[in-house]
């Protein structure tokens, strides 16, 4: 079996675990700026909550980065239009991680300056940013 097929494979599957720990990342955000401070709610969300960015979310963009990067190099330079655009979009997603690691921290703190409703809005950036990600990879729009 051709070696490109399987790390295609495993940049998808990467990709998927990625996406599902940051589709329920800011989720359990609005939980947590729900609950008291220093309630075993709170506790247990902020116990969620590292377990998802350090065992799976972290771990699936490092590997996603790493097979598309793999798959960057076996394409070879240079990359048309919609390939750019679908970089930028994973660095913006990649950036929206960095910021659930730092509002994980800030949730942490004895009072989080963002509310609830914020955390429900920024829940819907990922799926945003993944659905332009898969049209441009799918539909390679722009040559």
């Amino acid at each position: 079996m051709d070696w490109l097929l399987w790390i295609k494979a495993f940049h998808v599957a990467a990709v998927l675990f990625w996406m599902a720990a940051l589709f329920y990342l800011p989720r359990l955000f609005v939980y947590h700026a729900e609950s008291p401070l220093g309630s075993a709610r709170a506790a247990m969300l902020a116990t969620m909550e590292r377990r998802l960015l350090k065992i799976i979310a972290t771990p699936s963009m490092l590997a996603a980065w790493l097979f598309g990067l793999l798959l960057l190099a076996e394409r070879g330079f240079p990359f048309p239009l919609w390939l750019w655009l679908k970089i930028a979009l994973v660095l913006l997603l990649t950036a929206f991680h960095g910021a659930c690691a730092r509002w994980r921290k800030t949730l942490l703190e004895a009072a989080s300056p963002r509310s609830p409703r914020f955390y429900r809005i920024a829940n819907e950036i990922p799926p945003l940013l993944a659905f332009a990600i898969v049209l441009l990879a799918i539909l390679k729009p722009w040559g």
